[in-house]
Parts: C-alpha cells; structure tokens; sequence
C-alpha cells in the first residue's frame, strides 16, 4: 500500500479510504505532519487497513504519529470493538502487555544531581536488576503469583512498597479489572515467578530526567513540577509472564479464529469474539499480566524512593504511571450512542480528559528515544471524540534494532551521549545502538502533532542526565 491512496483529510490527518484494501469496514486514520511522512512505511499503512476488516471495529482504525510496524497491529495502533460483536486480538496488544511508563518527582535539583550522577545512577543500577532475563530480589509462592495477578499494585503496596496514594495515581489506579490468574499458563507462571520488581532488557530504561521547560504552568503545578527539578522515569512491563501469555494465546486464537469463521488478510491479526470462552479466557491471563507490570513498577519505584533518600536526604512523589500496550473494556461515544468497547492501544497511551486525582485530564508521560527528550502532557476532549481517548507513546522506531546495530557503534552512541552531558550505564554495551537517538523520529516534531491535533496538551518537557538501559 503506498502513501498516494491516502487521502488528507487536515493538516494531521490522512485517510485511509474504507475499500482501499478488500474487506475493510471502517476508514483508517493516520496522524502525521508532513515532516513525519517520510518516515511512513507502506507496511505500516497495510497494517491499519487490515485492522480495520475486524469484526465490531468501532468508527476507525488509528494510527498516532509514532507509528511503525508491529506484529498484526502496527506500533502506535487504536482500535475499538464493540463489547458484544467485536474481537479481541493479541496482536493489537502485544507481546510486552501493559508496557508502560511511570515517572516519579523528587526533590532534587539539577545541580546537585549532576554532581554525583555517577554515585547516583550506580546506586540505581545495583538496587533494581536489569538487562535480559533479569530476576528480582523477592520468590514468590504460587499462591503470592497469584495475588501479584489479581491485585495488581496494591498487593505491593499491601506489603510495604509505597503507599495508597500511588494507587490513586496510577491508571486503572493500578489494576485492570477482570484478571483471571486460573487462565495464565504454568510456563508463564514459571517465567513470572522470579523478574518482579526487574527493569529487564530491549527498550525497557530508567532515566533520570529534570524539567528543562515549563509548557502549561497550571497543569504542572497540580502534578508538581517545576523548572529544573529532577524527576526519574521507568519504562518496562509485564517481562516473561506478559510475554509468554501472548504467546500462548496466538497459538490458541489462529486456531480458533477458523472455527468462528473469521477471514483474516494476515495472520498475526489472530482474533476471535470477546464474548466467545477463548476471548474470556485471554481478557482474563491478559488483565493478570498487565497486573503484574504495574506491580513490578510499583516495587521498582520503592527502589527508587530509597536510593533518593538514601543517598540525598529527599523523596520521590509519583507523578503517574500509564501503560501502553493493552486492552481495555470502555465506554466511548459512537456516533449518537455510549457504548462500551474493547479498546486495542498497541504502542498507545491512554489520554482521557478527566482524572479524578488532579483534577484535570490524565497525565500522560511520553518518552523519548535514549539521549533525547521525554514529555509529560494531559488528555483532553478532543482525545474523546477523536482517538477513544488516546495519544502516542513515544517517538517511534525508524531504525529496527539490526539495522540501527548496523549503522552504530556503541562507542559512537556513547561518545554522542557523553557530549550531551549524559551518562548511561549497562550491562549490554553491545546492544546501546538498538536505543540510539538515531533509531528514533524526533520527538519534539511527534508532541507537536498531538498537540495540534488536541489529543493531549504539552505539560513539561524533561531532558535526560543519566540512563540505565536494560
């Protein structure tokens, strides 16, 4: 499919014509400023056109600027599906499920921090474990897995690793709904049971950031931000268990989907009825998963909390915590109607224009690529109306991690970093071209799409002092 069969339809928003590719039901919609076009691959636009043959797709199949490839669903994919007549499919979700960000606000200033950011990040580094198939310091018992499943992030705080108030400033205050841990494989249990409270490998980061702009003072005094202060912002998910989970359930769902007689134009896009005992069956293993990632980033921000004190004398609030890889059951306006849908964010960030916690719409944190900068913004309205409530969740892949290895040497990422006053630990020197500035859109140009658009509002913009890549 190739970028002359869209059609512009705004300044940011291409269309993909319902009937450009056989079978499609819906329209798909690309958000993109000319300066991002040149990274669109036709794949990508494949991707959303396949999407949108689904059965019980809702209004259109969305692609926010980040968008790349991906496994079924392109990376930066939304999609909606009636809760009756629509789908659910592991590949709008992915592999990573609830892959999120968090970020937390200390009391530290610049300054003072990069001073010590060597004392700082090697504090960091010993007390969360990184890298791949990273372990975490705890073993659980089957039955403790189980709770970690069901509960989500208030099982960690229940055992001493923060306090309710993080709960209530966490999505979905910490845990979706519906988890089901009796559907979760014994192989994903197993390779569950010893990485929580684990960084672990690929994108996956911890950075330490401060505010280098003010963008919305009002909405950053309420999430208590100020100019220069240094915040810490952790990237990772639900590690093997979340992994495994969707493995398991594509095996079960390519199967499935013959037997419910749904016609597919790719395979990856392996679907079948949510209301159907296979739909049931992944919502619930795919809720535990996303359980887990919350606790795990719930246990990983303690860590945090105790080197900051530890080693500075400060604390370290929770600003908010968003996944973005997941499936949520919501209620949205379609056309003149409320209905309640499955809505698909692969690659996406939820960005509602209410959160009950601050008052204003939710934060939403999108992070740059390693060495450049991350951004808090807020929901809106518009994101309602226009994107279920969605935004992008980050500045998207142009590289592949193997072409980016190609290109790069790790000596030259490092060098480039360092010139940037940035310090970056790991145990993988050989895989830091994978996250190179290089691989990635320019995330200024992605935020101001979105910001254009109105699916979220610039709060602050946070530039990076040290990272920590797992």
């Amino acid at each position: 499919m190739t970028l002359a069969e869209l059609v512009r339809e705004d300044e940011y928003i291409w269309e993909v014509p319902e009937g450009t590719a056989p079978g499609m039901r819906v329209p798909g919609r690309i958000f993109l400023s000319d300066a991002l076009m040149k990274y669109l691959e036709p794949g990508a636009i494949q991707q959303v056109a396949n999407v949108a043959t689904l059965p019980g797709i809702q209004r259109w199949s969305l692609a926010m600027p980040d968008v790349h490839t991906g496994y079924g669903f392109p990376i930066g994919g939304v999609a909606a599906f009636d809760a009756t007549e629509g789908v659910l499919s592991p590949g709008g979700v992915g592999f990573d499920i609830n892959c999120g960000t968090r970020l937390l606000a200390t009391t530290l200033f610049k300054e003072e921090v990069e001073q010590r950011i060597d004392e700082f990040l090697a504090a960091l580094f010993q007390a969360i474990p990184s890298g791949l198939g990273s372990k975490g310091p705890l073993r659980l018992s089957e039955t403790e897995l189980d709770n970690v499943f069901s509960s989500g992030a208030k099982w960690a705080v229940n055992h001493g690793y923060g306090d309710a108030k993080d709960l209530t400033h966490c999505e979905s205050d910490g845990c979706l709904d519906g988890a089901d841990p009796s559907k979760v494989s014994p192989l994903a249990k197993k390779r569950g049971k010893p990485q929580l409270g684990s960084l672990g490998s690929g994108n996956h980061f911890l950075e330490i950031q401060y505010v280098d702009q003010i963008c919305e003072r009002h909405a950053a005094n309420l999430f208590g931000l100020k100019e220069e202060q240094v915040c810490i912002m952790l990237h990772s998910g639900s590690r093997g268990a979340g992994h495994q989970i969707c493995t398991d359930y594509l095996k079960v769902f390519q199967g499935a989907s013959r037997k419910y007689d749904i016609k597919l134009p790719d395979k990856q896009l392996a679907c079948v009825p949510a209301e159907s005992p296979e739909g049931r069956n992944y919502f619930g293993a795919m809720a535990a998963a996303a359980n887990y990632a919350w606790t795990n980033r719930q246990m990983m921000s303690f860590w945090v909390r105790n080197v900051v004190e530890q080693k500075f004398g400060a604390t370290a609030t929770l600003v908010y915590d968003v996944a973005h890889n997941i499936a949520k059951l919501e209620r949205h306006s379609v056309g003149e109607a409320r209905k309640e849908v499955y809505v698909h964010r692969k690659g996406a960030t939820r960005a509602f224009d209410k959160d009950s916690s601050y008052g204003i719409g939710q934060p939403v944190l999108i992070p740059g690529s390693m060495g450049t900068a991350s951004y808090v913004l807020h929901g809106t309205k518009k994101a309602m109306t226009t994107t279920f409530g969605s935004t992008c969740h980050g500045a998207g892949r142009v590289l592949s991690r193997k072409a980016a290895k190609r290109s790069l040497t790790w000596k030259t990422v490092i060098e480039n970093l360092r010139q940037k006053h940035i310090t970056i630990k790991t145990d993988d020197l050989s895989a830091v071209p994978e996250e190179a500035p290089e691989a990635y859109k320019p995330i200024d140009e992605v935020i101001e799409v979105v910001s254009k658009l109105g699916i979220s509002k610039a709060v602050a913009r946070l530039a990076p002092i040290g990272v920590i890549k797992g």
